[in-house]
């Protein structure tokens, strides 16, 4: 045996091979590209079993069985042209056209008797190639706008298409040239139709190994961003990038429906909007898939699903695969890839779609895993809160209630033993001071829970700032802190009075509280870049740096302060931010250890806005 006879036998061998494979697969999925598939291969394989038989056996076939033969060599490049069509849109004239030429040919060999003129011999090659290049050419345009292991095969196809067209064309011509041409031509069609019967087997019916290698760089990408994938903001978000994922690794469209346990109804949200869509159940192919826990494959929804009919013919959608998302007896959803034709490789995509889903699965379970956790810390968080509330609430409401009472029941024993005794005017006067403490206290608590609400301020009127800040300051006298007022002109705004009177009072007490007696509290009112501006400096203890990004914040104090020498609960600053807030300015704070702290106010000058 010749080289040239070993890689006759190689190529033949290898079509044979395809035919079975792609017959086994119309087998277990009919559908009319796996039909087009088995037919191609068939009539090759057929070619190639009958001259075997034939050159063994040393017999001559009769004249009907070359017509024959002769047909089914014409109608290879239509049935080709079948399967570009099965993936892509091929228009009906071509396919027309070449029918008719094909049939044409095809009838003009039934009436010839070999040996067939040259003319029509050369016409027929002449078809056969330029049909074949053209659906090569359709496979590479086709490949170009696929995805993933699709994408690798129909490169596979097209290359195997053209080499087929191009070894047609010699095999075709070389009975027109003499030796040592026609040898030449014949041996190098042999090689290209290896080449091509090696193409179409990747293509058509690549080994697991090699399938599995195409669709790793698209699942490497793919798993590398899973890791960062469950902490997006949000699951809407997790959904648009497993979506996108998926897209990527198959080449088609790719929509994921989320159950949702309260409702009971699988969610899709529309590709380009957050507006989502409920569906049943057993509803269309998502619903299906989630329900029957299985992969389903349709290259027909518009008969299949006919209550979606309209969204498939209006979507171009000729395909559609989903498999469900489950989490071990959890299940989470389903995924839903749809191509505009019916893919050619429909078996390998629902094995990866399944694969897919199988990872989203874990994405999703990781995020709500993620989420239970955070739900459990902020339980726990809301919690401390509450026992920290409580008992800071409980030792700042007990100190003036104990001494209420304790000044009460003196003052009630004083008086059961000296009716006529005069009254106890300081005695007296420590209860009042001691119950308005307790009042304030109650005041920040329902204040606070006003600001929850959006309810903190009230009706506004042109208010002078500077005028106001006197009064406050003013009221300072009889402290042994200073309050230097720093007023730069008029500045009115429309506020609410009793809270920008809170604020700054608030404020002033702030500074006294933290400072060292006999050092003063600087307020300055200015105005800037229309605004109006207040600061509030003391030479206090200061806060740490890591304080100050939370010192606003309910119930919230500086990690150095010492809570048996500065009451409170952590509210004064909160409530001071709910007012600036609600009259749409802003407040912010700059402190050094040891130096103090400087607190700014910016309010708007016009009418202000209610942030709600």
């Amino acid at each position: 045996m010749t080289a040239l006879d070993l890689v006759t036998l190689l190529s033949q061998a290898i079509y044979v091979v395809i035919f079975f494979l792609v017959l086994w697969r119309y087998v277990r999925a009919p559908t009319p590209a796996h039909l087009d598939m088995t037919i191609f291969f068939g009539i090759l394989g057929f070619i190639v079993v009958e001259s075997r038989v034939a050159g063994l056996l040393g017999v001559t076939q009769p004249a009907w069985f070359t017509d024959l033969i002769v047909a089914a060599v014409i109608a290879l490049p239509y049935v080709l042209l079948r399967l570009v069509d099965d993936f892509t849109v091929v228009r009906a004239g071509i396919k027309g056209v070449a029918a008719l030429i094909g049939l044409g040919l095809a009838a003009i060999y039934a009436y010839l008797e070999a040996p067939y003129p040259v003319a029509w011999t050369l016409a027929t090659v002449g078809y056969i190639a330029a049909l074949s290049l053209y659906c090569g050419i359709a496979f590479v345009r086709a490949g170009r706008h696929a995805e993933g292991v699709t994408r690798r095969r129909l490169q596979a196809i097209s290359f195997g298409t053209i080499l087929f067209a191009v070894e047609v064309l010699m095999a075709g011509s070389a009975g027109q040239f003499q030796d040592p041409e026609k040898t030449i031509l014949n041996a190098t069609g042999q090689v290209l139709g290896l080449l091509s019967a090696v193409a179409f087997f990747l293509g058509f019916s690549p080994p697991a190994f090699l399938r599995r290698a195409w669709q790793a760089p698209e699942l490497r990408d793919f798993l590398q961003r899973a890791a960062s994938l469950p902490r997006l903001p949000t699951t809407l978000d997790i959904v648009r990038e497993l979506e996108r994922g998926a897209a990527a690794a198959t080449g088609s469209r790719a929509q994921i429906a989320l159950w949702q346990e309260d409702d009971r109804k699988l969610r899709v949200w529309t590709p380009g909007s957050n507006a989502p869509l409920d569906i049943e159940a057993g509803q269309h192919f998502a619903g299906r898939a989630f329900e029957q826990q299985r992969t389903i494959f349709s290259s027909h929804p518009v008969r299949d699903d006919p209550q979606g009919a309209d969204v498939y013919r209006k979507g171009r959608v000729g395909a559609v695969i989903a498999a469900p998302i489950t989490a071990g007896e959890r299940r989470l959803g389903a995924l839903v890839l749809s191509a505009e034709r019916p893919p050619i490789f429909a078996l390998a995509d629902g094995e990866l779609s399944q694969l897919l889903a199988d990872q989203a699965a874990v994405i999703l379970e990781s995020r709500a895993l993620i989420d239970h956790a955070a739900k459990v810390r902020a339980r726990e968080e809301a919690t401390r809160l509450k026992e920290d509330f409580l008992s800071a609430a409980a030792h700042d409401l007990k100190t003036p209630l104990t001494t209420v009472v304790a000044q009460a029941q003196f003052l009630e024993r004083k008086a059961m033993r000296d009716p006529s005794a005069p009254s106890d005017l300081l005695g007296l006067q420590r209860i009042v001071r001691e119950g308005q403490r307790l009042a304030a206290l109650v005041t920040d608590l329902l204040d606070a829970a006003r600001m929850e609400q959006g309810r903190l301020v009230s009706d506004r009127e042109p208010v002078d700032l500077g005028a106001l800040v006197s009064e406050v300051c003013s009221r300072q006298h009889a402290s042994p802190h200073e309050c230097e007022l720093d007023v730069r002109g008029a500045i009115v705004g429309n506020y609410d009075r009793k809270r920008i009177e809170q604020l700054l009072d608030n404020l002033v007490e702030n500074a006294k509280k933290y400072s060292p007696e006999a050092t003063p509290i600087r307020v300055e009112v200015w105005q800037h870049d229309g605004e109006a501006r207040i600061s509030v400096h003391d030479q206090g203890i200061g806060i740490p740096p890591t304080d100050l990004p939370k010192i606003f914040e309910r119930f919230s104090r500086g990690s150095n302060v010492d809570d048996r020498k500065f009451h409170g609960m952590g509210l004064g600053l909160y409530i001071c931010r709910g007012i600036v807030e609600e009259h749409g300015g802003r407040i912010w704070a700059e402190s050094e250890i040891g130096k103090g702290s400087t607190f700014h106010v910016a309010l708007p000058l016009g009418e202000g806005r209610r942030l709600n």
